[in-house]
């Protein structure tokens, strides 16, 4: 504002200069015009009838005490839009439930250039489908659209969002495949697409997402195999696949990434032999249930298996409990039943807390918890 000062001025000998002041200075402090008209235009487009969120939506200046609306200090331009619809704010509290919200997300959202982050969740009941052109929006870092009724399809050239560390839609209606541009967003850390309706393959490149930690994809009709570049994804921390129809090997690769914690791939179509790496690997969190794994359980536990869970049920696993499960350092929850195992249960940790219910409906297991003697 070329050095003009923003402070009052306090001799009654300037009052018009001070009004004057004041008018200049709430110009450069107000959100533009265009922003709160694209806002007023997203909010037209949404009914919430319950707790009165946009009740706070009202007068010029969109940066001020707009409820779930942050701007940037220096330029006044909306940069976050963070609506929960299940939140311990006093507006929820006050109300004593939870929110509900109808209507869509309108591509008005788009005229806002500057926005870094859009959560729109826990709504339950909005619909339609992600605006297309919000992949338009270069400053975008976190798309958070859970726990609503969103349809159609992962825009195609989601490719362009090269700054985008978090994408959740989960608990939504996507459909479609998930787009090949996917695997140009390289900045991704966080991708959540639990259960929807999305088809087809997983990416071949999905490797190219090096900065991914979590990689959650379960509830879908996702199909073909374990892409061998997934398993090069050296951050990647948290994989669930499970509740698809994804088919072939268990890749070995995934036994000797660094840091991967939890692998759930149950619920799958999977067969061949479990890979002896995942039970030497720094995986705690195991469940490959409910597949068509067959062939031995690796006979390959030592003080490196460390297993919170470890479920290895209803697949077609034959011979027997291999002995040096006994030599892990910790297993708590184990569960091989529904296979076709055979031959004495190992005594000893972590037998001797087990229930029988780990062992039920083998061929020919015996020893306890089972009342079967050998």
């Amino acid at each position: 504002m070329g050095g003009v000062s923003c402070t009052r001025q306090t001799t009654p000998a300037a009052a018009a200069l001070a009004v004057v002041l004041l008018v200049m200075c709430s110009a450069v402090t107000s959100c533009p015009p265009s922003d709160r008209a694209a806002l007023l235009a997203f909010k037209a487009a949404l009914h919430e009838p319950h707790l009165g969120i946009f009740n706070s939506w009202t007068g010029a200046d969109c940066c001020n005490k707009w409820y779930g609306v942050s701007c940037d200090q220096e330029t006044r331009r909306v940069a976050d839009i963070n609506l929960r619809g299940e939140s311990e704010e006093p507006i929820f509290e006050r109300a004593h439930r939870t929110g509900y919200m109808t209507g869509y997300i309108s591509p008005k959202i788009c005229k806002l250039k500057r926005l870094s982050s859009i959560t729109i969740a826990d709504w339950k009941g909005i619909s339609g489908e992600i605006p297309r052109c919000i992949t338009s929006l270069p400053f975008l870092r976190i798309i958070d659209l859970i726990g609503n009724q969103i349809s159609g399809t992962i825009p195609s050239d989601i490719g362009r969002l090269h700054r985008l560390t978090v994408l959740n839609v989960a608990d939504n209606a996507i459909s479609g495949w998930m787009p090949p541009s996917l695997t140009n967003v390289t900045s991704l850390m966080h991708l959540d697409l639990r259960n929807n309706k999305i088809s087809g393959p997983i990416p071949r490149a999905f490797g190219n997402l090096q900065m991914l930690s979590r990689a959650l994809l379960s509830g879908n009709q996702i199909s073909g195999p374990i892409p061998e570049s997934l398993t090069r994804i050296y951050r990647l921390a948290d994989l669930d696949l499970s509740r698809n129809l994804i088919s072939g090997p268990i890749p070995s690769s995934l036994g000797k990434m660094a840091v991967l914690s939890t692998l759930n791939l149950d619920m799958n179509r999977l067969s061949g032999p479990i890979p002896v790496s995942l039970f030497s690997s720094g995986i705690s969190d195991l469940n490959i249930s409910r597949n068509s794994l067959d062939g031995k359980i690796p006979d390959a536990f030592g003080v490196r298996s460390y297993f919170t869970v470890l479920d290895l049920s209803y697949n077609k696993l034959s011979g027997p409990i291999p002995k040096s499960i006994t030599s892990a350092s910790y297993v708590g929850h184990l569960d091989l039943s529904h296979n076709h195992l055979c031959g004495p249960i190992p005594t000893g940790s972590p037998f001797d807390h087990l229930e029988a219910s780990s062992f039920v409906f083998n061929d020919c297991l015996c020893g306890k918890p089972l009342n079967k003697p050998c």
